[in-house]
């Protein structure tokens, strides 16, 4: 806001380009934004209603990446939004106050913010929560407020509803400030009957009471609260009142930021690092933007599965035979050499030398039941247990390539059991040994 077109643009593509990794901006500017790979989008202040709050963090994380959504949010911000709404046609003013309360309400909200967001939309999620967001993440705590709330009530009834929250919280708390006693409210029954807890849980109250119809702010004239008639019949005839407390995170300390879940393989940071550098050069040399090129979830796999032939590139999720024919030959020369520098064993090199070595067992047991050597004898030359011996015999029998033991077996039972065993699978319909 407030720069001309040029700048505004330059800064723009360079934030696309990836020149610059973090841009201010107002909220119309998300509407131009076409980039996958955003990670946080940050509010600063409350958004003013709820459509453009999803329609603004929908643009973290569109590559199916790691994508964080932070909303700074205090009761001052409705204040000074319902401010810019005076002087506004009254049913615009109406609009407005109506998409304010339900994003305020989201921002106190103890529920799952997916579930929240999709009931507000008409839609269910049938999940008991997300596992993400940070009610999910960091449950608040739900507390009996019923009492509290009649004294607030209360308290703006005996002041005639002519003053804002700030100087309610004052008599409540006992305060003998100048106005209070210009005023001579240190006489009210209810000064100082809230003494016993902190302004940060009288404003919880204040809030939440708003957002539930028991009170209103008079935005014309300068935030006065008044009691609406809910307020008043739930002072009569006072009902359960539970608010969520406000955690407090200034002494949480250092915490781990929550990652997606893809699998048990980790990225290679170092490779990882690597492969950005060389996407952002070739980005640059070719004036596209890095994403075009590949995503960052295809350089994540690429740092965990380590592909070094373009056959082995165009598997990887979001690369295919075209990009990885047009940009992959570099890629797979530095993830090649990093391995090599590294000696770094991938998963390819490891699946290949298993299936070989399985193949070698197996050729190694034929041979040796072609020689007649004892079963017990073969699995203990071959270092597996005599289970395994048979789970491989089995094995290569399904496999197609006959074996005769006779000569195992006529040496360890006689003719009568070899019989009845002959018997049985012959009018069996399953061959397995398991169900023998």
């Amino acid at each position: 806001a407030g720069m001309d077109s040029n700048t505004r643009t330059q800064n723009q593509d360079d934030f696309l380009m990836e020149k610059i990794n973090v841009i201010v901006a107002t909220i119309a500017f998300g509407m131009g934004i076409d980039k996958p790979d955003v990670r946080y989008v940050i509010h600063y202040d409350m958004p003013k209603s709820l459509e453009g709050y999803y329609q603004e963090t929908g643009r973290a994380g569109r590559d199916d990446g790691e994508g964080l959504c932070i909303t700074f949010y205090t009761n001052k911000d409705l204040q000074r939004l319902e401010k810019f709404m005076q002087g506004k046609p009254i049913a615009e003013q109406e609009i407005g106050k109506q998409l304010l309360i339900e994003t305020a309400a989201y921002a106190e909200s103890s529920v799952c913010r997916r579930k929240s967001l999709l009931h507000y939309f008409g839609e269910e999620y049938l999940g008991e929560n997300c596992g993400n967001c940070d009610n999910c993440l960091n449950p608040k705590k739900q507390v009996e407020a019923q009492d509290s709330l009649c004294a607030v009530i209360e308290t703006i009834i005996a002041i005639k509803e002519n003053f804002k929250a700030d100087y309610i919280i004052d008599i409540l708390q006992g305060r003998e400030t100048e106005e209070v006693l210009a005023h001579l409210h240190d006489d009210l029954e209810v000064f100082g009957s809230g003494m016993g807890e902190d302004d940060k849980v009288w404003n919880a109250i204040i809030r939440q009471a708003l957002l539930a119809g028991f009170l209103s702010k008079d935005v014309e004239n300068y935030g006065t609260l008044k009691v609406t008639p809910t307020g008043r019949r739930f002072l009569k005839s006072p009902q359960s009142f539970k608010i969520t407390e406000d955690n407090d995170f200034e002494d949480s300390g250092e915490e781990e930021v929550p990652t997606r879940g893809g699998g048990a393989c980790a990225v290679d940071p170092t490779l990882y690092s690597i492969l950005k550098d060389l996407r952002k050069k070739l980005s640059k040399k070719l004036s596209v933007p890095p994403y075009v090129i590949f995503q960052d979830p295809s350089l994540e796999a690429m740092a965990t599965i380590y592909p070094i032939t373009l056959e082995e590139l165009q598997n990887i999720p979001g690369v295919g035979a075209g990009k990885a024919k047009r940009y992959g030959e570099e890629f797979c020369l530095l993830i090649k050499k990093h391995c090599e520098e590294n000696e770094i064993e991938r998963p390819e090199d490891l699946r290949v030398r298993t299936v070989a070595n399985k193949s070698k067992l197996k050729v190694s047991i034929i041979q040796s039941i072609d020689r007649k050597v004892a079963l017990d004898d073969i699995a203990l030359s071959k270092g597996i247990e005599f289970n395994e011996l048979l789970d491989e015999i089995e094995a290569i029998v399904f496999s197609g390539t006959k074996l005769n033991i006779d000569y195992f077996l006529n040496e360890i039972m006689d003719e009568d059991h070899l019989l009845d065993i002959y018997d049985y699978f012959k009018e069996s319909e399953t061959d397995g040994v398991e169900e023998a």
